[in-house]
C-alpha cells in the first residue's frame, strides 16, 4: 500500500472534519506519496530522537498524535528544529501522518482510550465538540484511592490532585490540556475530572466548585492513543510491521 493510499484509509477512519479549525494535522511530510509502506513507527510526538530512531530502523512512515508542523515554517534550514527534522525525514524517504484534535474526538480515539486505561465503563461524549468522555468506575472510592490506582494504570510517577471530597464514581476525562472543560464536566454531572494539564487557580477552587480534579500529565493521558493507531493500521493492512516508541522528554526529578 502506498503512502497516499494508507493516508486516505486512515483519514476515512479518523475524518479530517473532526479537526478543530485552528489545528494543523494530516499528511505532514512525504518525499513520495507513491512510495510503498511496509514499516510504520507509531508515537505521540515526532521528536528528533524519534526521527533518528525511524531513520536507523528503516521505517517508511511515522504516525503521530501531535503535529510535526504546527506553525508555518518561514525558512527550511538546520537552524530551526522543526525544519531540521523535516529535512532529515525527506532525505531518508520517511513520511509523517499526524492525527491531532480529530483523534481526540473520534470513537476509540484519545479519550476513549483514556477511559479504557482507567477502567471507566459506559463512557459517552461531553463538552465542546464532544471531545471529552464521561464514564463510571465499577464502585465508589475516595479520590486518594482513585489517584493511586490511576498512577499505576497510566504508569506515571506523580500526579496533582485537588479534593472536593466527592466519592469518585462518575469521571470525566480529557487527555492533554483540559482546563477549558472543567465547567462542562461539572454540567455533565461528573464528580471527578481527569486531564493532562489543568490550571493552578482552577485546582485551588476544586472544593468550592464541587469537583475532584486530577492533573496526570499531558503525555501520560494521551499516550494510550498509540494503541488506537496501531489497531487502525493493522485493520487497514495486516501485513504492515508496526512498532510503538515513547517520546516523553519531560522528566520529574
Amino acid at each position: 500500500m502506498t503512502v497516499k493510499e494508507l493516508y486516505d484509509r486512515m483519514s476515512a477512519r479518523i475524518p479530517h472534519e473532526l479537526s478543530e479549525p485552528w489545528d494543523n494535522d494530516g499528511l505532514m511530510c512525504s518525499p513520495d506519496v507513491t512510495a510503498e509502506v511496509s514499516k510504520v513507527l507509531v508515537t505521540l510526538d515526532v521528536t528528533e530522537q524519534v526521527v533518528d530512531y525511524a531513520v536507523e530502523g528503516g521505517f517508511d512512515l511515522i504516525v503521530a498524535h501531535h503535529p510535526l508542523i504546527f506553525k508555518p515554517l518561514a525558512q527550511v534550514n538546520n537552524d530551526n528544529n522543526v525544519a531540521r527534522k523535516v529535512i532529515k525525514l525527506i532525505q531518508s524517504g520517511i513520511s509523517v501522518f499526524s492525527f491531532h484534535t480529530r483523534a481526540d474526538k473520534v470513537k476509540d480515539g484519545v479519550n476513549d482510550q483514556l477511559c479504557d486505561a482507567l477502567d471507566l465503563h459506559d463512557a459517552v461524549p461531553f463538552g465542546d465538540g464532544c471531545l471529552g468522555r464521561i464514564g463510571y468506575t465499577d464502585e465508589e472510592m475516595t479520590l486518594e484511592d482513585f489517584a493511586y490506582r490511576l498512577k499505576d494504570q497510566l504508569e506515571v510517577s506523580a500526579i496533582l490532585s485537588a479534593d472536593a471530597y466527592n466519592p469518585v464514581h462518575r469521571v470525566a476525562v480529557v487527555g492533554g490540556s483540559g482546563k477549558d472543560y472543567v465547567r462542562a464536566a461539572i454540567e455533565a454531572g461528573a464528580d471527578t475530572f481527569v486531564s493532562g494539564r489543568l490550571d493552578y487557580h482552577i485546582m485551588e477552587d476544586a472544593e468550592e466548585i464541587g469537583i475532584n480534579l486530577i492533573e496526570a500529565g499531558h503525555y501520560f493521558t494521551e499516550y494510550p492513543v498509540t494503541n488506537f493507531f496501531c489497531t487502525a493500521l493493522t485493520h487497514i493492512d495486516p501485513s504492515l510491521y508496526i512498532e510503538t516508541v515513547g517520546s516523553n522528554n519531560i522528566k520529574l526529578l
